[in-house]
Order: C-alpha cells, then structure tokens, then sequence
C-alpha cells in the first residue's frame, strides 16, 4: 500500500475521536485522523507523526494522519495508524495467493448472518468450490515487542468471533487475521486485561477451527506491506 505526498508533524492535541491539531511547518493544522481508536498510548503531545496531503480542494481537512513514532527505551517504533489499511494489504496479500492458494473469488464486505466480514473467498479446484470468510483486525498496541489486540474493549470484535464459529460449523472455511501496522513483534496476543471476554472468545474460536493468523507489516511513513508470519499466542 503506497500513500501519496507524505509530510513529518509534531502531534498537539486530538479535539475528538476523527481530528487532530497537528504543527506542521511551523503552524497548526488540524488533520483528519485515520483511526477512531482510543490510541492514548500513541498520541501523545510532542511525538512525531506522519501526515498524508490530500489533493482534494473540497475537503475540510487538508491532512490525514496515518503514522506515528512511538518513543521506547529500546529506541522509536513507527507504526502505521491507518485502521483502512489492514483490510487493503491483506486483500493484497491474499489475492497474490499468500494463504498458500490464489482465490477464484475474493470479495470484500460480505454479509454472513448477523456480521459484515472482511473478505469472502471461494477457490475452485476439480469441480469443487471451497469458500470461506476472513475478519481483519489492525493491531497498533505494542509492549515490549508483544503485539496485543484489542486496546480497547471490542463487543462488535466478539460478535465476528462468533459468526465465524458459526461459519465454521455450516461448513465454511472461517479465519481471522490479526494485521500488524508495526515491525519486530516476538508474537501477537489477545489483551486481556483490557478485554478478557475477547481473548476468550478467540481461544473458543481456534478451538472450534477458526484459523488464527498474524501478520507483521513492515513500516514506512508513506508505505504499508505485508512482511512475515508471526507468532499468535493463545
């Protein structure tokens, strides 16, 4: 995934969930944030983030806030912000044949019972078509090298663990993939501190053969690409 003219700003302040007041060459801008999460832990007044111009002139914001370098004892990490780009790099992914199969069909926002997954996919091979779901999780929370999901409570988050139980057993190929906007992650793990319901509806999920797959990207300010498999610890 290629942004288009990218441009460093010193993070001031976010009004609400959707702006943030941005300096950036020496005034104030405010910027459209590209992630409704909470993010406390990453905007924070005076880091360093990454701003994407938008070359649209009926736009309110002239910005979009896509990267931020978090500050470590081990030394900055940047992580892509973005909460539209795990879907799209995955879709990328996928579609290039990265589950070990290129897809016949790969459609994005499919409905199944009560969810709206990411992607359907079907496969056909000898006359028979395989199908199947994949819900895309974006993970920007990091401790000490641990990517953890969610960071905030995610009731809608469970329900997609459900449905795919449920597609599971109708007979569907069912997974979830937990996108990591970030680079030298040990391993992904369900955060349950802040929400133990989803961790255990995660651990239910695999149980039941919902496939749990994490993917760690690597980072540019204006670049977001699969890297590597890692690791989900259950």
């Amino acid at each position: 995934m290629i942004y288009g003219k990218i441009l460093p700003g010193i993070f001031q302040s976010r009004p609400n969930r959707f702006i943030a007041h941005v300096e950036v060459g020496g005034r104030t801008e405010v910027c459209h944030v590209k992630n409704t999460g909470r993010c406390r832990e990453l905007l924070i007044p005076g880091v360093r983030v990454w701003l994407e111009e938008s070359l649209n002139p009926a736009r309110k914001t002239k910005y979009d806030l896509i990267a931020v370098e978090k500050l470590r004892s081990r030394g900055s990490l940047l992580i892509n912000m973005d909460a539209q780009a795990p879907n799209r790099v995955f879709g990328e992914w996928a579609a290039a044949g990265g589950l070990g199969f290129v897809p016949t069909v790969l459609r994005p926002e499919t409905v199944y019972g009560n969810s709206r997954f990411d992607y359907y996919w079907e496969l056909s091979e000898g006359g028979e078509v395989r199908r199947g779901f994949w819900e895309i999780k974006g993970v920007t929370l990091e401790t000490d090298g641990t990517a953890r999901f969610p960071d905030a409570p995610t009731l809608r988050g469970v329900k997609h663990l459900e449905e795919l139980m449920l597609a599971r057993a109708a007979g569907y190929g069912a997974g979830v993939c937990f996108v990591v906007q970030m680079e030298g992650m040990d391993h992904v793990e369900p955060n349950d501190v802040t929400h133990p319901e989803f961790g255990a509806a995660l651990r239910q999920a695999a149980g039941t053969g919902v496939e749990v797959l994490a993917l760690e990207c690597t980072v540019r300010p204006g670049e977001l690409a699969v890297g590597r498999r890692i690791p989900v610890k259950l």
